[in-house]
Formats: structure tokens, C-alpha cells, sequence
């Protein structure tokens, strides 16, 4: 991920200085096996979201199990418990300053790639789809292109995660709509969004490319609560 100043603390969808951030090899990162940790340690760049998203886990359950309170401030080197219940390390009166959530917000709607249908959804990218869901260590679907070519969101949302942190994902963009659902956009080769922007369906959040993986490609994600949901149920249907 992109990464802060070390003494910054970060709210759930962050809040960033301009630091440059790294390529990524193109040789495809696989996810850590195993179950999933008793804690995690906060590594800089990261927000309540991305480490939620990580994990599989909502980022309000994560809060909840560490006492941690709105503005959901966070620091790096901070121990959070992943099983529900609080460690000596993690506070929810952390220091620091506010996150920037509402960063963005009100700047210029680009131009949708495709027409948004009834309903509020769009498919994030055109192409072929590559991989269904189920297939391969990770829930979501992969829709190949070529690079630099339009990436958008798939439903109205705000920007809750931009940057390339997570292993395997590359430049990943995640949106958040409502309360409970995210979309994350991964692999891409240029991202145009900021976290806590306010992104429209079929707007363009992103350019394809193939950052944390082994060809040129959209690897693209629904979660409610943290848990993968097949994005062909929200998808319009291909004619």
C-alpha cells in the first residue's frame, strides 16, 4: 500500500500523504494459507478496511473486538485482535490525526465507460470473463482486456481503500455501498480515485493492467460482511 508518514494514525479508508507507490513484479502473489491469525499487526499505509478485506472479515467487527471508536483511528505497530476479543496493544482512544474520509469528494464525475442499467449495477470493465467464482484461492471473477483500458465502478459507492498493499492484488481500488457491501477492483495499472471519494456507477476508477498478476486482467470482488459473494449475481446479464 501507499505509504504514511509513521507517526499518522488512519481511519478506516485512510487518509494518505503523496508518497510514491511501488510497481509490483508482474509474477502473479499468492494470498497466505492457513487460518486466519489470533492478531495483526498495523503496517504502514494500512486502514481498518484493507486489513478487514485481507482477512475476510467486516471492518466493524474488527472495531468492535478492539474498542475501537469512530473515527476508527488506527497506528502503525498496533496489535488488533481478528477472533472477537481485545489485546493488550490495541486501544480504541488511539492519537492522532482524523483521517481524511471525505477527500475528493465533489470533484468532477469523469466520463462512465458504459450505460448504468436498472437497478444501480454495471460491469466494472468490457471483456472476456476469464475466471468464474469459486475458481482458483480467491472469490471473486477475472475479466481480461487490454491495458490502460477503462475500469469503473460497478454500483454508486464511496472509496474506502486505493492503494497496493495487499499481496496479490496489485493497485487495488475497493468501494463501499451502504453499510455492509464492497467491490474491489484489483490489478489494475493506474488508479484515478482517492479514498473517501464519491464515485458513481460507470465511473471510470481506473486503468487495467496487470500489477500482482501474470497477464493483463480485472480481478473484480463482491463482499457483504467481508464474505466473497458470486458477482454474476449482480452483474446485468451479457447479451
Amino acid at each position: 500500500m501507499v505509504l504514511v508518514a509513521g507517526g499518522c494514525g488512519l481511519g478506516p479508508w485512510g487518509g494518505r500523504t503523496s508518497a510514491p507507490e511501488v510497481r509490483e513484479p508482474r509474477a502473479a502473489a499468492k494470498r497466505p494459507s492457513g487460518k486466519r491469525p489470533a492478531v495483526h499487526v498495523v503496517r504502514r499505509g494500512e486502514n481498518l478496511s484493507s486489513i478487514a478485506w485481507r482477512y475476510g472479515l467486516d471492518y466493524r467487527s474488527i472495531a468492535r473486538w478492539n474498542r475501537i471508536r469512530s473515527p476508527y483511528v488506527i497506528h502503525p505497530g498496533q496489535k488488533l485482535a481478528l477472533r472477537g476479543a481485545p489485546t493488550s496493544g490495541s486501544t480504541g482512544r488511539a492519537q492522532g490525526k482524523k483521517a481524511g474520509a471525505g477527500a475528493g469528494d465533489g470533484a468532477k464525475r469523469p466520463a462512465a465507460a458504459a450505460p448504468v442499467p436498472a437497478g444501480g449495477w454495471t460491469w466494472p470493465a468490457r471483456g472476456q470473463l476469464i475466471r468464474g467464482f469459486g475458481k482458483g484461492d480467491r472469490g471473486g471473477i477475472d475479466i481480461a482486456g487490454q491495458r490502460g483500458q477503462p475500469v469503473v465502478a460497478a454500483r454508486d459507492g464511496r472509496v474506502v481503500y486505493s492503494g497496493s498493499g495487499l499481496v496479490g492484488y496489485g493497485r487495488l481500488v475497493i468501494v463501499k455501498h451502504g453499510e455492509r457491501l464492497l467491490t474491489a477492483y484489483a490489478h489494475n495499472d493506474r488508479v484515478l480515485v482517492k479514498e473517501g471519494q464519491t464515485v458513481r456507477a460507470g465511473q471510470k476508477i481506473a486503468e487495467m493492467g496487470s500489477t500482482g498478476a501474470e497477464r493483463v486482467k480485472l480481478h473484480f470482488e463482491v463482499r457483504r460482511d467481508g464474505k466473497p459473494l458470486n458477482p454474476l449475481k449482480y452483474l446485468p446479464r451479457r447479451s
